[in-house]
C-alpha cells in the first residue's frame, strides 16, 4: 500500500540568519533542507533567509549563487522554476564578518526589524568555524540583534578538546541561556537513529532482551568512500576521532545504550544519554593499545580508480599523522551492559559508504536441530536505504525439519513508503519551533569530550604515526585484531 508523506503545517514566521552563507554547508545542505521544506508547505511565505559573509555580495548575485546551488544539489525534479523563484524570494545577504565588532550590523539589524510584528522567531545558525563561536554570539547580543525568541544554533565541533570545548559553551553561554543553544548533531536528525529508541521502547520483545544477557557486543560503524574532497586544512587539524567518533557515533551509541527515559522530552532523553557517556570506562594511556585501532590510507583502489594516499592529497604533501581511521573497543559499566563490548569504527576510503548499527544477539545451545545456532544479528541501516533487518532460523519448506533464514523486519524507505527527509530538514526547523529534543545539551558534549580527550592526549604522548591502510578496505589490520582479542569480527568479515 502506499504511503504518502504526512503534510505537515506551517512553522511560525521566522527569520533564518546564516553566518558562514557561502560555505559548502550551507550551499550543499542548509538551503537545500530550507527549500525542500518550503516546497512541501512548512516554510511560511513571510519567512525570511539571510545569509551573511565576508564576500561583497547584494541580494541579487547571492541569490543567483544559491539558485545554481540548489540545482546541484537536488534532484532535478525537485526544482520546478515557480517555486524556486518564490524560495528564493525569500533569501537576502548581508556582507558581514560576524566575529568582528565593526562592519554592517546595522545593515542587519534594520532588515530584520523592517516589517515585522512582535514575537517572530529568529534563528541565528553559526556555520563557521567554532573558534568564532562566541565572538559572533557577543556581537549578536551587543548589536541589538537577540530578542526573546531567539534561538542560536552551532554546529560541531564544538571544541578540539574538553578545554576548548567549555571555552566555547562559556563564550556562548554569556550571551545566550542554554535553553536557546542549540548544537546540532545531524545524525541526530536521520530517521533510523531515532527509530532504534522506537525499536527498543515501542516493542516489548525487544526490550526484555536488549541487555547484557542476550546481547554478545554491538558494532556502530559509519564508513566513507571519499578522501578529503578539498576539506585538507580542516580535516588535517581534526582527525576521525574529533570528525566522527565524539561526536556522531558516541550520539547513536547513547542512544543504543540508555536506560528508558521516563518520557520523550528533550531533557529526560538527554539525562539518559548523559548518564551513558559518564558511565563509559575510561581509556587512557595505559589501555589505549588494547582498546583503540588507529590509521591513515595510503594508495589504493576505490570504486574501480587508483586514488592517493591522505598525505599526497595534502597540500605540499605534509608527511602528517593525522588518522583517518579509527576502530575503538567502549564498555558501558552499568549493570545492563557490564561485560558487552561497543565497537565503534569510522574511516575514509573504505570499500563502501555506509553507517549501520549491529546488534549481535548470543547463540544458543546445541539442541533438537543439531548444533548451535549462531545467535541473530539486528542490523540497522542509518545510511544509504535506511533498513532494518533481523534474520531468523524457520522451517524451510517440505519434509524434514531442515532449517532457513528469514527476515524478520522489513527495510524502510521503499520508494512506496514514506520519503525520509534529510536529517537537516527536521532539524533546522526544529529550531525554529523550539524543539531541542534532538539536539546536544551542553553536559552532553562536555562528557563526550571528557571521554574522548584522554585517547587524544595518549596519542600525543606516543608520538606513533598510525598503522596503514590501502584505500579501498576495512582500515588497519589492527583493527581486526581489535576485535579478535575478544573471539569477535566485523560484520564484512563474518559474512565473507
Amino acid at each position: 500500500m502506499n504511503t504518502p508523506n504526512i503534510p505537515l503545517e506551517p512553522v511560525a514566521s521566522f527569520d533564518y540568519v546564516i553566518f558562514g552563507a557561502t560555505g559548502d554547508l550551507t550551499m550543499r545542505k542548509l538551503l537545500p533542507a530550507l527549500y525542500r521544506r518550503f516546497a512541501e508547505g512548512q516554510v511560511p511565505g513571510d519567512a525570511r533567509i539571510v545569509g551573511t559573509a565576508r564576500s561583497p555580495l547584494d541580494d541579487a548575485s547571492y541569490r543567483e549563487r544559491v539558485r545554481h546551488a540548489l540545482r546541484e544539489h537536488l534532484r532535478a525534479e525537485e526544482v520546478v522554476d515557480t517555486t524556486l523563484n518564490q524560495f528564493l524570494g525569500l533569501v537576502h545577504y548581508v556582507s558581514l564578518n560576524g566575529a568582528e565588532s565593526s562592519g554592517n550590523w546595522a545593515g542587519l539589524k534594520s532588515l530584520l526589524e523592517s516589517g515585522t510584528g512582535d514575537g517572530r522567531v529568529r534563528v541565528f545558525y553559526l556555520a563557521t568555524a567554532p573558534a568564532l563561536y562566541g565572538d559572533i554570539a557577543r556581537n549578536v547580543a551587543e548589536k541589538g540583534l537577540r530578542s526573546d525568541t531567539s534561538r542560536i544554533v552551532l554546529e560541531k565541533p564544538i571544541g578540539t578538546d574538553l578545554a576548548t570545548a567549555r571555552k566555547v559553551n562559556e563564550g556562548v553561554g554569556q550571551y545566550f541561556p542554554e535553553n536557546s543553544i542549540y548544537r546540532i548533531d545531524h545524525y541526530l536528525g536521520k530517521e533510523a537513529v531515532q527509530n532504534i529508541i522506537a525499536l527498543r521502547f515501542a516493542n516489548p520483545m525487544l526490550e526484555r532482551m536488549w541487555d547484557s544477557e542476550s546481547i554478545e557486543y554491538v558494532q556502530v560503524t559509519a564508513a566513507e568512500t571519499v578522501g578529503l574532497e578539498g576539506r585538507g586544512g580542516y580535516y588535517d587539524g581534526s582527525g576521525a576521532l574529533r570528525d566522527m567518533i565524539q561526536n556522531h557515533l558516541l550520539q547513536v551509541l547513547t542512544v543504543v545504550a540508555m536506560e528508558r527515559p521516563s518520557s520523550l522530552d528533550a531533557d529526560a532523553l538527554r539525562d539518559e544519554k548523559v548518564r551513558v557517556l559518564k558511565a563509559l570506562k575510561p581509556l587512557d594511556p595505559h589501555n589505549l593499545h588494547a582498546n583503540v585501532a588507529r590509521g591513515q590510507y595510503v594508495q589504493g583502489t576505490t570504486g574501480g580508480k587508483r586514488v592517493p594516499a591522505y598525505r599526497e592529497e595534502l597540500p605540499g604533501e605534509v608527511p602528517s599523522q593525522t588518522e583517518t581511521f579509527v576502530a575503538l573497543k567502549a564498555e558501558i559499566d552499568t549493570p545492563r551492559w557490564r561485560g558487552v563490548p561497543f565497537y565503534l569504527r569510522s574511516g575514509k576510503r573504505m570499500p563502501q559508504k555506509l553507517t549501520e548499527v549491529v546488534v549481535q544477539f548470543r547463540g544458543g545451545e546445541p539442541g533438537l536441530f543439531g548444533e548451535a545456532r549462531p545467535g541473530s544479528r539486528l542490523v540497522i541501516r542509518v545510511q544509504p536505504d535506511e533498513s532494518v533487518t533481523l534474520p531468523l532460523f524457520v522451517k524451510h519448506p517440505g519434509n524434514g525439519f531442515g532449517l532457513e533464514e528469514v527476515d524478520a523486519l522489513s527495510p524502510l524507505g521503499r520508494p512506496e513508503r514514506v520519503r525520509y527527509r534529510d536529517s537537516y530538514e527536521g532539524l533546522m526547523l526544529d529550531a525554529v519551533k523550539g524543539s531541542p529534543a534532538l539536539f546536544v545539551r551542553k553536559d552532553e558534549t562536555e562528557a563526550a569530550w571528557q571521554w574522548v580527550t584522554p585517547i587524544l592526549d595518549g596519542w600525543r604522548a606516543r608520538a606513533e604515526a598510525p598503522d596503514a591502510y590501502e584505500a579501498g578496505t576495512w582500515g588497519p589490520e589492527s583493527a581486526r585484531e581489535l576485535l579478535r582479542r575478544s573471539g569477535h569480527q566485523w560484520i564484512e568479515d563474518a559474512a565473507a
